[in-house]
């Protein structure tokens, strides 16, 4: 048994065989999509979130066997590499223990110690801490030579190696870090110089602030670090330093006497100077790292849910970017997203060009054969929304306020430029908010993640985990509603399963000479796509209309041949098997497990034969603000309105009550019963009706309830 998936089996509690074929797979290159979709007979049936968390432990462990590497070899070209050490640094799988067993051996820059070292300072050291001299002194007396000037000198020395003994021991190191662990305080004190500035009021709340490190959730911790970082508060981190002392001196201290004075003097300098500021950096980016960590996980399920929202599919969208000023930016779009015409209209203050705006949009809705409108959420949206529905379509059509975060940022890319490189960057704008309502996943994909506004600190955060985690968020969701391979643009295809940019630029390229594709067979003409990564991305892409319906299914290539037998067995086509529910019912799966089909693959084929290509999506609905509330002035406390969840953090949910100010519901106003995960309760863009609980006009603060509402 590879001792990797020994090691991450018993610390994610999998089964070992099922963690060492997943890290197999891996190795072959396969992503994490298509072992959770295809490989389920290999991994015990793991989901992509046990696979995820292998594929993550797998790395770290990667990383630590250089570093231990790396650490031997360093030892070793001094000399100093025993046997004992040698086989505990291999033995360990903690990054925590080998980092303390290396310490002592690591390069540092000049420290007092070495310098004492270096004066022949280490067995007077080694003297004062077998505490058996009666006159310390007069034994130091004899190591007065050279740049040791007299005897205060040279005990001092020797007590500075005691000093730096003391802080890179193991055993001391683990009774402070464990002192920290059961009893640290985070406190946070505002700059006197800053208290009054206006940066420094966002932070109010952390002025004078502590509380236990280990009760301190993500949010308060990321807060306070960012305060730091802005020079506006003072973080620390600390523990009971007389209680930490005096454990240490138990520990080196034996008995009384000049020497033993002289060794505690060396262990309270070596832990006030050394080891306690080493030990609260440990901490300080511990919890960091764990804050990150809560922090990266709700940016990613936020973003799932948005790259998941319900799609309108396709239809004549008119897209319009909200306005004062400069007026409204419309777009009229096709079915398939591409832009027929684009004009401004100014229905509000201060041009106030009602009536011609009125005008132009429904000669556009009826010219165009418009099915839906979708307006940004953006400054004048509100307003917009308003003037739309006074409009008189001769058909119905419905009317949708659409999110437009990192619309901006979109607009501006060379993505948007390549697309539409004769229209400015408010038409393009205006086409993705349009194009968001027919598919959001679609649209989003053009995006950074990190532009799309649904994370927490995001900018506080490590930002090289934060991509990751994002761009396999994106991953999984491409893959779990599958692509048209007809129809995707390159951003969407570079997220599937084994293509990435240069095989999704092939296969637009090639579409674009060749023509749509009529069968996955055909996807191996494209170039560079070898049979590894058609074997990775077959079973997400889709083509309807294909020959073999199967082609436009999740059932991978690989598995045509079961459906195939299946279908003969029925004594009918694949076609008419998908067709037919009662010649499915039939089937006794059971005959068709192989030494490499198993029930479980058998079982999602029989589920797409059912559905075949189904969009896990839900369907979208359309919303309606509070007529009579525009502003944050006309909130009255107790007031029950309608919302749309905009954004999930881990103390609440941010909800648009129609007033360009979200309001929050915090986690323990979510519901009567108690709430650890508020996406236990919403999820984004979901509708949900309110009550208005306080209103802060000074801070423009909104409080919510949904109890009893």
């Amino acid at each position: 048994m590879n001792i990797f998936a020994q090691l991450i089996s018993k610390r994610l509690n999998l089964p070992e065989e099922g963690v060492e074929n997943t890290l197999a797979l891996l190795d072959l290159g396969c992503t994490i999509p298509f072992i959770a979709r295809y490989r389920k007979e290999r991994t015990g049936n793991l989901d992509e979130v046990q696979i995820s968390q292998i594929s993550d432990s797998y790395e770290k462990l990667q990383e630590l066997a250089k570093r231990k590497e790396t650490i031997l070899k360093t030892i070793e070209e001094q000399g100093k590499l025993t046997a004992d050490l040698r086989k505990r640094i291999e033995e360990t799988w903690d990054a925590t223990t080998l980092e303390d067993l290396y310490l002592p051996f690591k390069p540092k820059r000049r420290t007092r110690a070495q310098t004492a070292r270096e004066q022949g300072l280490e067995p007077l050291a080694t003297l004062l801490l077998l505490q058996r001299e009666a006159d310390p002194f007069e034994a130091a007396a004899r190591y007065v030579k050279g740049d040791v000037k007299d005897v205060e000198a040279a005990i001092k020395g020797a007590q500075d190696i005691i000093a730096e003994m003391v802080s890179e021991d193991e055993r001391s190191r683990n009774q402070v870090r464990n002192a920290y662990r059961r009893e640290a305080v985070i406190t946070s004190k505002v700059v006197k110089a800053k208290a009054e500035s206006d940066e420094a009021a966002k932070y109010s709340d952390y002025f004078d602030f502590s509380e236990p490190l280990r009760r301190c959730t993500s949010h308060r911790l990321l807060a306070m670090r960012r305060g730091e970082s802005e020079g506006v508060l003072r973080v620390s981190i600390s523990a009971d330093d007389e209680a930490c002392v005096e454990r240490l001196v138990r520990q080196y201290v034996r008995g009384r006497g000049l020497c033993c004075d002289l060794v505690e003097e060396a262990v309270t300098d070596g832990y006030k100077r050394l080891l306690r500021p080493s030990i609260e950096t440990e901490f300080a980016s511990l919890s960091k790292g764990k804050a990150d960590e809560e922090a990266i996980g709700v940016f990613a399920e936020n973003l799932r849910q948005l790259l998941l929202a319900a799609p309108l599919g396709q239809k004549r969208v008119m897209g319009i970017d909200p306005g004062f000023r400069t007026g409204c930016k419309v777009v009229c779009l096709d079915a398939q997203g591409n832009l027929l015409h684009h004009e401004t209209i100014f229905p509000h203050p201060p041009v106030n060009h009602r009536m011609q705006a009125t005008a132009h949009v429904e000669q556009m809705v009826e010219q165009y054969g418009i099915e839906a409108i979708a307006i940004g959420n953006g400054t004048a949206s509100r307003e917009t929304s308003d003037f739309v529905k006074t409009l008189d379509f001769k058909h119905k059509v419905q009317t949708f306020v659409v999110s437009e975060d990192g619309a901006s940022v979109y607009s501006a890319s060379k993505t948007a430029r390549e697309e539409f490189p004769d229209e400015d960057v408010t038409v393009r704008g205006a086409v993705s908010i349009g194009r968001r309502l027919m598919d959001p996943l679609a649209e989003l994909v053009k995006i950074d993640p990190k532009s799309i506004g649904v994370g927490q600190y995001q900018h506080d955060v490590d930002q090289a985990k934060l991509k990751k985690s994002l761009d396999q968020t994106v991953e999984s969701c491409v893959n779990l509603v599958g692509v048209n391979v007809n129809t995707a643009s390159q951003h969407l295809l570079t997220y599937v399963s084994g293509l990435g940019p240069t095989l999704a630029k092939n296969i637009v390229d090639y579409r674009r000479k060749h023509g749509a594709f009529n069968s996955r067979q055909e996807l191996k003409k494209v170039p560079r796509l070898g049979p590894a990564a058609f074997e990775q991305c077959a079973g997400f892409l889709r083509i309807p209309g294909a020959s073999n319906p199967l082609d436009n299914s999740a059932v991978h290539p690989e598995s045509y041949p079961v459906v195939a037998q299946m279908a003969r067995d029925c004594g009918c086509s694949v076609s008419e098997l998908m067709a037919d529910g009662e010649k499915r019912n039939k089937i006794d799966i059971r005959r068709y497990v192989t030494a490499t089909v198993g029930l479980p693959t058998l079982t999602d084929i029989m589920g797409e034969l059912e559905k075949p290509g189904r969009d896990p999506r839900e369907q979208i609905e359309e919303f309606e603000f509070d007529p009579n509330v525009t502003s944050i002035d006309d909130l009255v406390e107790g007031m029950v309105l309608p919302g749309i969840v905009t954004n999930i953090t881990n103390f609440g949910a941010f909800v648009d009550i129609g007033v360009h100010q979200d309001g929050l519901v915090h986690i323990s106003q979510l519901s009567n019963r108690y709430v650890k995960d508020p996406n236990d309760v919403v999820h984004l863009h979901q509708h949900v009706r309110v009550k208005v609980k306080e209103v802060d006009y000074r801070r423009n603060r909104i409080s919510l309830t949904m109890k009893g509402v």
